[in-house]
């Protein structure tokens, strides 16, 4: 594992400017991304994990191991540290999320939020987390060999006045036009 560059993402919708930045690494056992996201009010209430997260202020990471076939892995981790782990299978545009069984052991993520204040008010939050690869079973080319290419997206959705967004690739309809996803290649 060695040292990640930051990337940022781009503001796509709404009136909120704050900077959001990613950055991603890759070990023998899974998959870690780093989320720094500028902030002035955590937008969030949920309370459980599998829940709707993307309806409050949200994190979000998916994998796209095998272009193959339409099925993908998205991440979704909150600032209260609530999780949504599911696989997509994603049928030109008709798709719902299944989430994984035996969510327990060496198949479950890991994962931390902080919340950064100056005196009380916010100033961003900071997401991390573990994806293992035992987790992506059975998606193909996992876990990824030096050479090995996923597609990958990135986003973040804010709801401090109406919904912003960022993301690392342009989509056109939603965050799931996995076809628009970027590339990552495994060195």
């Amino acid at each position: 594992m060695g040292c990640a560059k930051w990337f940022e993402l781009t503001k796509t919708s709404g009136i909120d400017s704050y900077n959001t930045k990613v950055k991603m690494l890759y070990s023998d056992s899974g998959i870690y991304c780093l989320y720094q996201c500028e902030d002035r009010k955590i937008t969030a209430s949920l309370r459980e994990d599998f829940l709707d997260l993307w309806h409050e202020d949200v994190v979000e990471a998916f994998f796209w191991t095998d272009e193959l076939n339409p099925i993908y892995f998205e991440y979704e981790l909150s600032p209260l540290n609530y999780e949504l782990p599911i696989l997509v299978p994603n049928n030109k545009g008709k798709f719902l999320g299944w989430r994984p069984w035996h969510y327990e052991g060496n198949r479950k993520t890991k994962h931390e939020i902080h919340i950064n204040k100056d005196g009380d008010a916010v100033t961003s939050w900071t997401a991390e987390f573990f994806i293992p690869y035992t987790l992506l079973k059975p998606l193909n080319n996992v876990p990824p060999q030096k050479g090995s290419r996923w597609r990958a997206n990135f986003y973040r959705i804010d709801y401090d006045n109406g919904e912003s967004s960022w993301e690392w690739q342009k989509v056109k309809i939603n965050f799931h036009d996995y076809e628009l996803f970027g590339h990552i290649l495994f060195d």
